[in-house]
């Protein structure tokens, strides 16, 4: 069973080293969240280190670990102690050979109610994830938690209103993005803020098109290129996670440069209401979107 309203917390960090580093500052903050009376918290994609995609590694996938490994017991124990239905995000050694972009979600007990593997794989300058990630092979389908259905997807997943449409199609009641996207030092101003707006409207479209609350949590904080000598040359992640509602207003906004404990009242109920007077899913021409499974029409 849903809650009518849910107060979430999404916490936006610069990484701190290595895992250990990461998950006692994450510990803080899930403390933090637990005495404020907080549901549900959203991590940001990775959140247990650098972002090693910058480069080509084959070192990088000893850092890998399973579903039942200790970031995921760690993250059990504080969604238990404090009362949290919690969204992480892991590097998951699947088998040998076969590693995936993992989001998890503990719910309020510590139990882990389901995970994710990202299925959409990016492959740009600085952003070397193919090289990493099989891309998941699981239905878009939302997780159950104690607050809700999770619809959960991870970072270049939100381009593609596809799967926030099956997300929805499948009962899901709010979207979570755990997100690592940043600027290139070297582009202009004005290329910033065209991606930054680019990346906030299309997800906010999707509460539009869909009817749902949107949640997003980004990285902060510059992270070296570790293969350049040039203190200059790597991401800068733009923060700025956001909660939307089901209308794409903004609920609440992180600064782009800040960490922060990110808090916002989501009305679930409220989705109800939005679908009556928007009805989108009830209008749409399913009879005439076959070709949606094909690469490219001519």
């Amino acid at each position: 069973m849903s809650m009518q309203e849910c107060k979430v917390a999404l916490i936006q960090h610069a990484n701190r080293g290595g895992r250990d580093e990461n998950l006692a500052h994450i510990g803080q903050a899930l403390e933090s969240c637990g005495s404020r009376g907080i549901n549900l918290v959203l991590l940001q994609e990775l959140h247990n280190g650098p972002y090693f995609c910058q480069r080509e590694n084959p070192d990088v996938f000893d850092l890998a670990e399973p579903l039942d490994g200790p970031t995921v017991e760690y993250l059990s124990r504080y969604a238990a102690r404090c009362n949290l239905v919690i969204v992480g995000s892991i590097f998951e050694r699947r088998a040998p050979g076969i590693y995936h972009n993992t989001a998890v979600v503990l719910d309020s007990d510590g139990s882990l109610v389901g995970s994710y593997r990202k299925m959409h794989i990016p492959e740009d300058p600085g952003y070397h994830e193919k090289f990493y990630f099989t891309p998941g092979d699981e239905s878009l389908r939302p997780i159950a938690t104690s607050v809700g259905q999770l619809g959960v997807l991870v970072c270049w997943d939100q381009w593609y209103p596809e799967a926030a449409r099956l997300m929805a199609l499948a009962g899901a009641e709010m979207l979570l993005y755990p997100t690592a996207i940043g600027w290139d030092p070297s582009d202009t101003v004005e290329e910033q803020t065209r991606q930054h707006g680019a990346w906030e409207t299309i997800q906010r479209g999707h509460a539009v098109a869909n009817g749902l609350p949107v949640l997003a949590c980004n990285r902060t904080g510059f992270e070296k290129d570790p293969g350049v000598d040039d203190d200059e040359a790597g991401q800068t992640f733009w923060g700025q996670s956001f909660v939307a509602g089901p209308q794409g207003e903004i609920l609440a906004r992180a600064p782009a440069d800040q960490e922060m404990i990110l808090e916002a009242t989501v009305s679930l109920a409220r989705s109800e209401k939005v679908r009556r007077i928007w009805p989108f899913l009830r209008d749409r021409r399913i009879d005439a979107y076959g070709d949606l499974t094909k690469r490219y029409r001519l």
